[in-house]
């Protein structure tokens, strides 16, 4: 699980996180999955207990994530301010957050994920992706390269972390 895990959180983080960042993550999360009794015991400092709606490992990734990489909010326009935030001032969008504050969610998904497939070419662009379940915002997500979302997808599937592409898992959720 180790080794898909690291794969895992080297393809969310896009280059934001060092290898030493992502290897450490990796390997308290897959102590966290394997034992969490035992892990909770040599870490005492955890703030974690049963009523979290999620396993020990996962609140290990989810928590150990900057906010460069997982991006929360109550909001769409408060989602899009976090993750135009970790690009920083060089890049440019043309979407503003305050664009969003009126707009129905799917809509204001649709402009946010145009906005982020028009970045990185080299890589087909960002999907915004939700991530894990949010605990103290509505929305929780990661960008991942569109090229890596397939492999994104399966990992979060073989280590048991909810990752869906925003834009359609809404869409579906609304067509039912």
């Amino acid at each position: 699980m180790k080794d898909q895990l690291l794969e895992l959180i080297t393809l969310v983080s896009s280059g934001c996180m060092t290898d030493e960042e992502i290897a450490r993550i990796a390997d308290e999360a897959a102590q966290a999955y394997a034992d969490p009794a035992a892990f909770l015991a040599a870490n005492p400092d955890i703030n974690y207990d049963d009523s979290f709606p999620i396993p020990l490992g996962e609140w290990v990734v989810v928590g150990s994530l900057p906010e460069t990489v997982l991006f929360q909010g109550d909001d769409y326009p408060q989602l899009f301010q976090a993750v135009t935030d970790s690009f920083g001032p060089q890049v440019e969008f043309t979407l503003k957050p305050k664009q969003l504050a009126k707009v129905e969610p799917l809509k204001a998904l649709n402009r946010i994920q145009v906005q982020l497939s028009a970045l990185y070419k080299e890589k087909g662009g960002y999907v915004l992706v939700d991530f894990s379940e949010p605990l103290d915002d509505e929305l929780q997500a990661v960008l991942v390269y569109t090229s890596d979302l397939p492999r994104v997808m399966e990992l979060a599937v073989a280590v048991g972390i909810y990752a869906a592409p925003a834009y359609e898992a809404l869409k579906a959720a609304q067509s039912e």
